[in-house]
């Protein structure tokens, strides 16, 4: 009988044929530098004798900095300080040499009333004044606008110098590959980093924490610039020439409103990263919110830190709320002739409420300013159940929490700890090499190896290991959930909702059920971490099914399939590349998250930043920092080359 021999079709290798070679360097390259690494010490750890102190450095050129840089710092701490201090007087503060009273805080709920019906209507109008108005019942109002001072005079310095940034960026091509590269490295640098630098050049106080905030928010804004003004239709830019336009001009009236929708998206970014950040601020003296929050959790009392912690959730949700229907808002027309109080109904609306409860105030106190019997609070009972947890559940949690930390977080922790350097740096790089080539291979090798010689390779193991075991979870809750949301249209709005709220909190937030049910402990950072990087692995799973062609599905129908064989052999092979990219989104929210959980207690990178401020120790926060960023950056590299590496193999690039 005649043999029959089967050959792959030219060009093409079957998947196993085609993953050994890699395989075989991967096991030959972590058996050659595990053994090495018990033959050679220095293979091992990193000898202190080598670290290069750049730490210190780095503390000594900013003290330095400092000091000459003083007349120039005090002078832009000085402009910065009148808009804050105008917009303090009118929200909280008033005028007290002049006797005159800040706006009521019955004047304010109706102004963020009046300006959500003049956007979007109704809704939004009671949406944004009932929330608005929970900050005054609950005792909140003074720290609600001290934080909100500095949101108003922060987002229009952010959004101004991050548009123009943008516009230089599009103008230069040159400018928009430095800016791109400087805009990476600051997302990807935690939220915390920035406050150390600040610190030794501007002290601690309001200014500050506006320029720290100020720094952090401004990318987004720049991003969507270059998006937006890049993205404008070619032919509407040829009518703006044809019709005679200077360059000013087609910028100005032609380019920016055509790439209205993608700036406003922009802003909303900086509003809430700017929110963000002012809570964090709180760590370098920023009054409000903020540091209400952090006293409240650094003194356990659940109840009103679970109020608090509402407050500055129900700001976010305004604002993001009013920012996204002001890219949807249509421009309300009036007929030639109308009088102006017509055509500036709600401005003149908002003008009459405000001087009537000025007048009021006055006779009134209560509306000025609610007096503290007036106002509500829940935190009792929140205390009294969270006794009561500790009572009676924490017997159930504790062995949980224990078990879980023992058998699972301690071994991979302890895994990771015994890694040698070069079998960690090397195992990244080949990936990178098998990826992207040589040049994509030394970006682990140079980012890694920076900040194992500078003398924080414990450190940056055990923030690798709590982003490791955060990214495993989300993986195996958020894609499961975004396959089923793709499945069910209304439980996908259900999903998308929770996404939406869940994003809308600031991370603080996630802080107070963890050490309400888990205490302080390593689980309880990486369930911190969990819940706030989950939504991107549901989001972009969900969006890589619903991008599969129905032809595609009909096809794998027509086939036989059975509904598991076409998600495994037909929709997840489409969809990988965007879950891919779910998965280094989630990444990246892990580790801007490492930073808040050392809060809770930690030994990473996050605690390192910590361990920086109170003592300006801006080499050690800086690096640290910087540090998170390396991780964030490789994988994002890693990843990204992976995702164009399966769209090329589907043909979909």
């Amino acid at each position: 009988m005649t043999d029959v021999v089967v050959r792959e079709p030219a060009g093409r290798m079957s998947p196993v044929r085609s993953l050994t070679p890699p395989l075989v360097a991967f096991a030959a390259l972590i058996a050659i530098t595990v053994l090495l690494a018990q033959l050679f010490p220095p293979l091992n750890d990193w000898p202190d004798g080598w670290v290069v102190p750049i730490r210190y450095w780095v503390t000594e050129a900013f003290a330095w900095l400092g000091e000459v840089a003083k007349p120039i710092t005090r002078a832009i701490a000085w402009v910065l300080a009148k808009p804050l201090a105008f917009v303090e007087a009118v929200l909280y503060r008033g005028v007290p040499d002049w006797k005159v009273q800040p706006l009521p805080w019955v004047a304010v709920v109706a102004g963020v009333a009046i300006l959500g019906h003049w956007i979007a209507g109704r809704r939004l109008a009671w949406f944004s004044g009932i929330c608005t108005a929970y900050l005054a019942v609950f005792g909140l109002w003074p720290e609600s606008m001290q934080t909100l001072s500095i949101v108003l005079v922060t987002v229009p310095l952010a959004a101004a110098t991050g548009l123009g940034l943008g516009i230089w960026a599009t103008r230069s091509a040159r400018a928009e590959r430095i800016l791109n590269s400087v805009f990476d490295l600051m997302q990807a640098t935690p939220h915390m980093a920035y406050l150390a630098p600040v610190v030794v050049l501007f002290g601690f106080g309001q200014v500050p924490a506006m320029l720290a905030t100020l720094v952090f928010a401004l990318p987004p804004m720049a991003r969507c610039t270059i998006l937006g003004i890049k993205t404008v239709p070619s032919d509407i830019l040829e009518a703006g020439r044809m019709s005679g336009c200077t360059p000013r001009q087609l910028l100005w009236k032609v380019e920016i409103p055509a790439a209205q929708r993608t700036l406003l998206l922009g802003l909303n970014q900086v509003v809430m990263q700017t929110l963000a950040m002012v809570v964090i601020a709180s760590l370098v003296g920023a009054s409000g919110l903020g540091q209400k929050l952090l006293f409240s959790l650094q003194q356990l009392q659940i109840g009103k830190a679970v109020e608090q912690g509402i407050a500055i959730t129900l700001i976010a949700i305004v604002l993001d709320r009013l920012t996204h229907a002001a890219m949807n808002r249509v421009p309300q027309r009036h007929p030639a002739g109308t009088p102006w109080y017509r055509r500036h109904a709600h401005l003149v609306t908002f003008l009459a409420v405000a001087a009537v409860a000025i007048l009021l105030s006055r006779v009134i106190p209560g509306i000025g300013v609610l007096p503290r019997d007036m106002t509500l609070s829940f935190g009792a009972p929140i205390n009294d159940g969270v006794r009561w947890i500790s009572k009676n559940l924490f017997a159930y949690v504790k062995p949980v929490r224990d078990t879980l930390t023992i058998w699972l977080l301690l071994p991979i922790r302890d895994f990771f700890l015994w890694l040698p350097w070069p079998t960690f740096i090397g195992t990244l790089a080949l990936i990178g090499w098998y990826l992207g080539g040589v040049r994509l291979a030394l970006v682990p090798v140079a980012l890694m190896g920076f900040i194992m010689i500078a003398g924080f390779w414990t450190p940056l193991m055990l923030t690798v290991y709590l982003v490791t075991c955060c990214t495993i979870l989300a993986v195996l809750i958020g894609v499961p959930t975004g396959i089923w949301a793709s499945r069910h249209p209304r439980g996908a709005r259900v999903v998308n909702t929770v996404c939406d709220t869940l994003q809308t909190f600031p991370s603080f937030i996630y802080l107070i059920p963890v050490i309400m049910l888990f205490q302080t402990s390593d689980l309880s950072n990486v369930i911190a971490m969990l819940a706030y990087a989950t939504v991107p692995a549901v989001r972009f799973t969900y969006l890589g099914m619903t991008l599969v062609p129905q032809a595609t599905i009909e096809a794998a129908i027509a086939s036989g399939t059975t509904p598991r064989q076409r998600l495994w052999k037909v929709e997840m092979p489409i969809a990988f590349p965007e879950i891919l990219l779910g998965i280094n989104q989630t990444i990246m929210m892990a580790l801007a998250m490492v930073a808040i959980t050392a809060l809770i207690g930690s030994r990473d990178l996050g605690q390192e930043i910590y361990k920086a401020l109170p003592g300006a120790d801006t080499g050690r926060g800086l690096i640290a920092g910087i540090g998170i960023a390396f991780i964030g950056i490789t994988a994002d590299r890693l990843i990204g080359a992976w995702a164009k590496r399966r769209k090329r193999e589907l043909g979909l690039v």
